[in-house]
């Protein structure tokens, strides 16, 4: 990567609120149809009821704390997500967060690409 070209140096770790009362998102990467971020979770969920239904694929890794994600087509059944898991949620694939873990943040990275109509 050449730096002087725009590319920055960062760590998904730094700059957390331990005690952060709302979920927090932050744009790591946003270009050519790709959007990179950090996630961090405090005990937060998906309100009842609530479904993502996002238009773009979307590729997410977990790499601190626990939680648990539930998928329509699945009957709402979940699936619990450790450190070193990752999902790929293909677009308008119906999915919340049913469980954060309230003792440890939960950080997420999660990749946005493609949208409808392109290819991906």
């Amino acid at each position: 990567m050449n730096v002087a070209r725009g590319g920055a140096f960062g760590n998904v770790f730094a700059g957390i609120d331990r005690a952060a009362s709302a979920e927090r998102v932050d744009k790591l990467v946003a270009q050519s149809g790709v959007v990179i971020e950090r996630i961090v979770s405090t005990g937060q969920v998906s309100p009842a009821e609530f479904w993502y239904d996002d238009p773009r694929d979307e590729w997410v890794v977990l790499l601190t704390g626990a939680a648990a994600l539930q998928f329509e087509s699945e009957g709402g059944a979940r699936r619990p997500m450790l450190p070193g898991d990752y999902v790929h949620i293909p677009a308008h694939c119906r999915h919340r967060v049913a469980w954060t873990d309230k003792s440890a943040q939960t950080i997420w990275v999660a990749v946005y690409f493609g949208a409808e109509g392109e290819a991906t």
